[in-house]
Parts: structure tokens; C-alpha cells; sequence
């Protein structure tokens, strides 16, 4: 299982490096506006809404790769952690459980050796 959460992982990875990649690589519909009034490349205001091109396609297809990496590791970190011993059965309970302090989970923490003060507080010291 610890295999294919880091297969994922890394899948997803890549997928998001090259969504930022593809998309950035690509212009707007902002940059055929402004040819349109200046040298006449574009036939229309937005410029052509015909079908989705190579960049935009690659881009559609990696973004659902990511979204399909986030589901799957959501899923399987859940499904690890369901099977651990916990004694609530939510997240909000299992959260909550250690909040007791060590003594609810039976671990004792050695306490440390202070000195004894001297005087009481707030008395004066007299010699």
C-alpha cells in the first residue's frame, strides 16, 4: 500500500508541474483582442472560438489526472488510517483522543527534580 501512495504522490507531482507548465505556455484570449485593433491578424474581437487546440486539450487531460492523484491518495491515507488502532471511529474523535496527556495513554513522563525554595513566597528572608 505505501508503494502505490508514493506512486501516486509522485504522478501527481508531475501532473501539476505540468499543468502550471501548459498553462502558462499558452496565451489568453487577451492577446488576440489587442491584435485585432492594432495589425488586423485576428478576424474577430476574441479571436477564433473554433475547437479546443493541442495546449488546452493537454492541459484538460492533466488537470483531471491531478484531480483523479488528489481522490485516490484521499482515499488511501484514509484507508491506512482506518486501519489503525484508534479508539474513536471520526477524525474528530480520534483528534480528541490524546488530549488527556500522557497519563491517558499510559506513558509515563519522568518528572523533573526541582529544588525546594528556600522561603515561602512573598515572605521576607531574614538573616
Amino acid at each position: 500500500m505505501h508503494f502505490w501512495m508514493n506512486l501516486v504522490l509522485v504522478v501527481q507531482l508531475l501532473s501539476a508541474v505540468v499543468v502550471v507548465v501548459l498553462v502558462l505556455v499558452q496565451h489568453g484570449k487577451g492577446a488576440d483582442m489587442g491584435a485585432s485593433f492594432g495589425s488586423g491578424a485576428s478576424g474577430s474581437l476574441f479571436g477564433a472560438t473554433g475547437s479546443a487546440n493541442f495546449l488546452s486539450r493537454s492541459t484538460a487531460v492533466c488537470a483531471a489526472v491531478f484531480f483523479t492523484c488528489t481522490l485516490s491518495l484521499a482515499y488511501m491515507s484514509n484507508s491506512v488510517s482506518a486501519r489503525a488502532p484508534a479508539e474513536g471511529s471520526s477524525v474528530l474523535e480520534r483528534a480528541a483522543a490524546p488530549a488527556g496527556g500522557p497519563a491517558a495513554s499510559g506513558v509515563a513522563i519522568p518528572a523533573a527534580a526541582l529544588p525546594a525554595p528556600a522561603s515561602a513566597p512573598g515572605s521576607i528572608p531574614t538573616k
